[in-house]
């Protein structure tokens, strides 16, 4: 599916506006929510923004290898894998937001540059087949988005876990 000039410059916004969604949202976030599940299987959101701070590293190195690349080799990653090998929850926050400000950044200032005809340079995806620069364009643009919408999720949700054990310890008015 191409995408018109206009609509990538849409897509380029929305990718250069998303460090600042997460910023928003990890800034509502007491300490001590941070490293708290909402399930055994769910992420933190500590473990949300070391994702995060990886995934900006390796989609900044993917258009890359697209648009200087001759048919690149593009290949996936196992985000639970990452997050127990890499260790997510030893990791400080605060480099890893610098990754993801600094990363969006640079990265979004070359695809203010990328020509029209480049946004058809193609790899291959070890998931999805061919892969161009704007699959992987509207792949990343809302990656951030989503993120900064489930750690007001997992707040929200830590939030509603304290309500819930004062009612059941008797602590709250249940009117």
């Amino acid at each position: 599916m191409k995408t018109t000039p206009k609509e990538r410059e849409e897509l380029i916004r929305r990718y250069t506006e998303g460090p600042a969604k997460l910023e928003a949202a990890l800034s509502k976030v007491p300490r001590e929510a941070l490293k708290w599940r909402p399930a055994p299987d769910q992420w933190s959101i500590h473990e949300v923004i070391c994702h995060c701070g990886d995934a900006e590293t390796v989609h900044a190195s993917r258009i890359r290898y697209l648009l200087a690349g001759d048919g690149p080799a593009i290949t996936s990653f196992d985000d639970d894998r990452w997050l127990r090998a890499l260790d997510y929850h030893s990791r400080p926050l605060a480099p890893e937001m610098a990754a993801i400000e600094g990363t969006r950044a640079a990265t979004a200032a070359l695809l203010r540059l990328v020509p029209d005809t480049s946004w058809s340079a193609a790899g291959t995806h070890s998931e999805q087949g061919v892969y161009t620069a704007e699959d992987w364009l509207r792949g990343v643009a809302d990656h951030l988005h989503v993120h900064a919408q489930q750690v007001e999720d997992n707040l929200a949700a830590w939030q509603a876990s304290l309500t819930a054990n004062l009612r059941s310890d008797g602590l709250a008015d249940v009117g």
